[in-house]
């Protein structure tokens, strides 16, 4: 019987009816793997090698990690980068659960026009009201501070969270709250005790996708982060390049230890991510 099914498998894969999904899976692992190996071989090759940017050819070269390390201070980049994407991830996580579960479960007309203001807000370019969020913080001194990053990074990234939140939320039976508020529950104890365990895999795709976005947060942290000892690993590898010498290997070297953390967490999250994604898109 085993034996019948493996031949089956075989003679659907070789008659063209899966081949070509592995030849596209293939294709796009190596899409994605390529920019990080060019990524690694810039890194291992000394200032002024312009050998091919595909291939190792003239041995390893650890001299840029140690300019990364120590001359771009790399590691306190890296702690910045992990405060602000905890402080993040936590903000959002907490205020977008909050928010979602009312907006889920009280289909009035309010709650339909908060929702399509929340979805308005996502479409405002960052970059559009920049000025008008760096005089307000340096009016409350936040200019060089984990919370002045923490709490903008976090206000961007809101419409977002409370979106997946409110479609997941919606996709859960609301006879659950009733059976909770007959057995004498009330909406916090029925949230905490009966949504919020179900909630793992949106919570998951949140924590994953604002998570890396914190991390490579750039656009505010050049105008917010102004002082050397509170920059992130975006502009401190930005700090490789200037007008009269671009140090790529060295920039190479820091962005490597950059994607590393994020590689490892995403790896053992990664079933949580797709399933959240999945639940998240059952309902708009």
């Amino acid at each position: 019987m085993a034996g019948e099914k493996k031949k089956k498998e075989r003679n659907t894969f070789i008659n063209g009816t899966v081949w070509w999904k592995y030849v596209i899976s293939f294709i796009a692992v190596i899409i994605y793997l390529l920019p990080i190996w060019v990524v690694f071989v810039v890194a291992t090759k000394p200032l002024g090698d312009n050998s091919t940017r595909l291939m190792i050819t003239s041995g390893l070269f650890f001299g840029n990690f140690e300019k990364a390390l120590f001359r771009g201070n790399m590691l306190n980049a890296i702690k910045n980068s992990a405060i602000i994407t905890l402080g993040v991830t936590v903000l959002e996580v907490v205020l977008s659960a909050f928010a979602a579960y009312p907006l889920s479960r009280n289909r009035s007309r309010l709650n339909k026009f908060v929702k399509a203001a929340i979805l308005a807000v996502m479409m405002i370019p960052g970059l559009s009201i920049v000025v008008g969020v760096y005089m307000e913080l340096v009016a409350f001194h936040m200019i060089s501070t984990y919370w002045g990053i923490i709490i903008i990074t976090a206000a961007f990234g809101l419409p977002m969270c409370i979106y997946l939140y409110s479609n997941f939320i919606t996709t859960i039976p609301s006879s659950l709250d009733e059976a909770a508020a007959i057995d004498g529950a009330g909406a916090a104890q029925t949230f905490f005790r009966i949504l919020l365990p179900q909630l793992k895999p949106v919570t998951v795709t949140v924590i994953i996708m604002r998570g890396i976005g914190a991390w490579n947060e750039y656009m505010y942290s050049l105008y917010i982060l102004q002082k050397p000892a509170m920059w992130n690993v975006s502009v401190t590898i930005k700090s490789f390049f200037s007008e009269n010498l671009s140090d790529w290997g060295a920039a190479a070297a820091a962005a490597f230890l950059a994607i590393v953390p994020v590689i490892v967490i995403y790896l053992f999250l990664q079933k949580y991510f797709i399933q959240g994604q999945l639940d998240s898109a059952v309902k708009g």
